[in-house]
């Protein structure tokens, strides 16, 4: 028998540092895939020591395991938590679509050691293609927002890496509630926001972020810099902290033209066969 499992990565519009707090955060999953390969075998476990650890973890039988990943490592996309969603769904097919995210982000607290949300979980298992998706973390409630054309995404590498196992979450702990509520309040109004004012939105995200402690001054450099760029209509640091891709928000097409487009994809797959 053999399970593939897709994953699609994460990226986060609004509402950073939010989830783990009963916040609200609106992603989307983005056409850049995770691939989990399991060929069930007799006896044993074959592939990467951290990626058996996982699957055992997760209940999964003697199996060949064999990733192959788009996802950048360690930039912001959530990498490790499509890997842990492929490992949940490819050992328990059965699990419905909250269970999926609850037993992804049990394998990252317990094996990987990140003590995360479920962003980026229910970002990648609940996906709808052309759609963010606004994520109320209190009860879990989830409403699909339709991309407008005008919001146009690119990414930027910052060229810096984070292990978020080290990173320090609520660094600023005196600044944490301010910044839950503030993100939250800049999350509803990007629901209905056309593309200038969405910007706006994402530049004061930073500035919050910068001042809950999470960015880097080399960060905060090139943040600055890409949103005073002709045609960025506003840019932000994406993802746990301390590195990774930056999120922009252009007029056109044009604009930034050497950074990555991004879209909406639709979520996960599933397939079995002999």
């Amino acid at each position: 028998m053999i399970r593939r499992v897709r994953v699609p990565s994460r990226v986060n519009i609004i509402g950073e540092h939010t989830d783990y707090a009963g916040g609200l955060a609106l992603p989307f999953a983005t056409e850049v895939y995770l691939e989990l390969l399991i060929e069930a075998q007799s006896v044993g476990f074959d592939g990467d020591e951290t990626v058996i650890a996982l699957w055992q973890t997760a209940g999964g039988y003697p199996a060949k395991l064999t990733v192959n990943s788009e996802i950048p490592i360690g930039r912001g996309m959530s990498s490790s938590a499509a890997l842990c969603v492929a490992i949940a769904i490819g050992a328990n097919p059965s699990l419905d679509k909250l269970a999926i995210c609850h037993t992804a982000q049990r394998l990252e607290h317990q094996v990987l050691g990140t003590k995360c949300g479920l962003l980026d979980q229910m970002a990648m298992v609940f996906a709808k293609k052309n759609h963010a998706m606004l994520v109320n973390f209190s009860d879990l409630s989830r409403t699909f927002i339709p991309i407008p054309p005008t919001w146009r995404f690119k990414l930027i590498d910052s060229g810096l890496t984070r292990k978020l196992s080290d990173t320090k979450y609520n660094s600023n702990a005196d600044y944490s509630a301010k910044h839950v509520v503030a993100e939250n309040t800049r999350v509803l109004k990007a629901v209905n926001a056309d593309a200038t004012t969405l910007g706006k939105l994402l530049n004061e995200s930073h500035a919050s972020l910068t001042t809950l402690g999470v960015s880097l001054p080399e960060i905060d450099e090139l943040v600055h810099s890409i949103q005073t760029t002709q045609g960025v209509l506003g840019a932000r640091m994406m993802g746990g902290g301390f590195g990774g891709m930056i999120l922009a928000l252009v007029a056109n097409d044009e604009v930034l033209s050497e950074a990555i487009e991004v879209s909406s994809s639709g979520r996960l797959l599933f397939e079995e066969f002999d």
